[in-house]
């Protein structure tokens, strides 16, 4: 089975800098989809504090990544890289299910 997403080098990096930096307790980042944007869906990241019930718990280079579970079907194979430029910064998801893409990159549809 292909797992539901994988992390580079760079996500996995910038993952353990945020729970390292985090003043709760976090023990990773918890990643969903919800329905909006240009395109129909946008992805969603909030730390994780604690498992939630159906979690589905990736852990990859030393990090743990929390999938919401209606967010599965979605991220099947997804890679999620992490990109630093001179004025911005955000996590990428190079997504092998999308179907299309809105053109500022910020929502996609399956």
């Amino acid at each position: 089975m292909k797992q539901i997403i994988t992390l580079s080098n760079n996500a996995a990096t910038r993952i353990k800098e945020i729970i390292s930096s985090s003043k709760d307790t976090t023990v990773g980042v918890r990643v969903g989809v919800k329905s909006g944007g240009c395109a129909g869906m946008s992805y969603v990241m909030e730390y994780a504090k604690d498992f939630k019930k159906g979690d589905e718990i990736i852990e990859d280079k030393g990090v743990k990544v929390f999938i919401d579970p209606s967010a599965v079907m979605y991220l099947l194979g997804t890679e999620m890289d992490y990109k630093k430029e001179e004025f911005s910064s955000t996590f990428v998801f190079k997504n092998p299910n999308e179907t299309e893409r809105c053109g500022c990159g910020e929502s996609f549809k399956i």
